[in-house]
């Protein structure tokens, strides 16, 4: 694994004031408040939009990993030129290792990241300007208000309450589009109706989640140490572990903060891309997989507050529906058979889970018996991705 880009780890020790505020001390001198995590395998053709969207608003205390994740399209020399060529105060590194799959490239970036904050971003996708201008505004009021409260001298355990409500939220939630090809009418996805904006929130303020509702990566933006704390490793060479990195974190986010705003652009609909419809039947052994570690990771009902237990059930429930949606898509009786086998496996898991995922609107729906059942599903399909265009 070699590095590049216009800073080099050294190895020195983080700097006090970072450390009080839960930021590492990069080797330009400034502590890092939000790092770009960006996944690069053969994107020549994208990468560049996605890193200078970044670097276009940034900062001093903003960086950017490129992980070339073993390209041969060259990717890795470009991205070494968008790191060497970087215009402005935003720090572009670049770190290419042997493929390892999206999530080895995440994991990489993770453990490689300064900021105290995570944001992915695919090499594919881009931000929107004013919303990361927005995004950017409120993680430095929330820093420099909690670095007020740490170095009051009169600050004692009498004062943790307030502390909390002052320190830096575990998660902050933002809306994304998806940017499909030759689609002028972007869809975005928002959380109006789920959260209030701007404002600090538990997991039981939140309200109930729409049917189809969930918050996927695109949508996160984590705080560093939650990740590490939640000892996040994605598994390497899988697909659809994006799902994964939206949920096994969450028992350790205390709080979180909604912003209203558009930040994520998710470009679907090139060719060979991981989302269409066909590649995701191809590979929906992946997505099969993917749910189990969901499923092993979710927490038994009373472990953890009442809101975020309703919410992670919902969204295996979703997840389970999507991966028996592609098994149903598939025709194959095999793919019958495994469909079955992955409901079975929640109750392996976790009877008590598994009945809480059954209840839902979605796995009732999905579990239509026979061939009629299944024709259902497959005609519900096509009209969702025509209205919504999601793949």
């Amino acid at each position: 694994m070699t590095y590049r880009g216009t800073m080099q780890d050294n190895g020195e020790d983080d700097g006090v004031a970072a450390q009080r505020l839960g930021c590492r001390v990069a080797h330009d001198g400034h502590p890092k408040i939000l790092t770009f995590v960006i996944p690069a395998f053969n994107m020549k053709s994208y990468l560049p939009r996605c890193v200078d969207s970044i670097t276009a608003v940034g900062g001093a205390d903003v960086e950017a990993i490129i992980v070339d994740d073993g390209s041969n399209d060259g990717t890795a020399r470009l991205a070494d030129a968008l790191a060497h060529n970087a215009h402005g105060p935003t720090s572009v590194r670049v770190i290419h290792q042997q493929n390892k799959g999206h999530g080895g490239a995440v994991n990489t970036g993770i453990a490689a990241a300064r900021g105290q904050y995570i944001k992915v971003v695919d090499a594919d996708d881009w931000v929107d300007y004013d919303a990361l201008v927005r995004l950017l505004g409120v993680l430095r009021a929330q820093r420099a208000q909690g670095s007020d409260v740490r170095k009051d001298i009169r600050y004692k355990e009498s004062c943790e309450a307030e502390h909390q409500s002052l320190s830096p939220v575990d998660m902050i939630v933002t809306n994304y589009v998806y940017d499909k090809v030759n689609k002028r009418r972007k869809h975005i996805v928002n959380f109006r109706r789920v959260m209030r904006p701007g404002v600090r929130l538990g997991w039981d303020d939140l309200k109930h989640f729409g049917i189809a509702q969930y918050l996927i990566m695109h949508a996160l933006t984590f705080r560093t140490e939650v990740l590490r704390e939640a000892r996040t490793r994605l598994p390497e060479h899988t697909f659809y572990v994006d799902f994964l990195y939206a949920y096994q974190p969450l028992p350790w986010v205390k709080s979180l903060m909604y912003l209203d705003v558009p930040l994520y652009h998710y470009f679907i609909g090139r060719e060979g891309q991981s989302v269409q419809t066909d590649v995701m039947i191809r590979r929906v052994d992946q997505l099969v997989r993917v749910n189990r570690l969901m499923s092993q990771a979710t927490p038994g009902k009373g472990s953890v507050p009442t809101g975020l237990y309703r919410y992670m059930i919902h969204f295996l429930s979703i997840n389970s529906v999507v991966a028996s949606v592609f098994l149903i898509l598939s025709r194959r009786p095999t793919n019958y058979r495994i469909k079955r086998e992955l409901w079975h496996n929640l109750s392996v898991d976790s009877p008590v889970n598994a009945r809480s995922v059954r209840r839902q609107l979605p796995s009732r729906a999905i579990n239509l018996p026979g061939s009629v059942g299944r024709a259902i599903i497959r005609a519900g399909y096509r009209v969702a991705e025509h209205v919504i265009g999601f793949n």
